[in-house]
């Protein structure tokens, strides 16, 4: 499996979660840099917005996105996953009023990156997450799931949308 990044061909290791697929359990580091696990939302229909950093236009043009639309959906968590620190998501969603995502990193599982299928094997971004979205239902089973081709670009959005609709 592979993406580009700026044309160039990544690999990507893992196994990117189908449609239909029950999501791996996962603990991330949450913005108060208290364990956060995919259990913690309960039954609340999830978007994991995956990427690889919140200081790229891209990443933060999702973030933003993801803020206006799908946090606003009933009974839906947008999860803003990176490998960012807690500190510099903090001061992104301060700093840009952003208050309808939950940021994650995955700074202390890097094992999140495989098991998700989403783990950069090469090129620059190497050890980074694949851009990718993917919509949960309440009993954490895939709705959506889409692995962005080209890193640079955004997702679908409205794919993403539709799913919780």
């Amino acid at each position: 499996l592979s993406v580009k990044f700026q044309g160039n061909p990544v690999p990507v290791k893992g196994q990117f979660p189908a449609v239909g697929a029950a999501a791996p359990d996962f603990t991330l580091v949450g913005k108060d840099l208290a364990p956060a696990s995919l259990a913690s939302f309960g039954d609340k229909r999830k978007v994991l917005n995956i990427f690889p950093s919140i200081d790229t236009e891209v990443c933060a043009k999702s973030v933003r996105k993801f803020n206006e639309s799908a946090g606003k959906v009933e009974n839906t968590v947008v999860l803003c996953i990176s490998a960012d620190l807690p500190f510099a998501a903090g001061r992104f969603c301060g700093a840009e009023g952003i208050s309808n995502v939950v940021t994650l990193s995955t700074f202390r599982e890097p094992g999140f990156l495989e098991k998700y299928g989403v783990e950069l094997a090469g090129g620059p971004l190497a050890g980074l997450a694949a851009r990718s979205v993917i919509v949960l239902d309440g009993s954490n089973k895939v709705i959506h799931s889409e692995l962005v081709p080209e890193i640079t670009t955004e997702p679908n959005y409205e794919a993403a949308l539709a799913a919780l609709a």
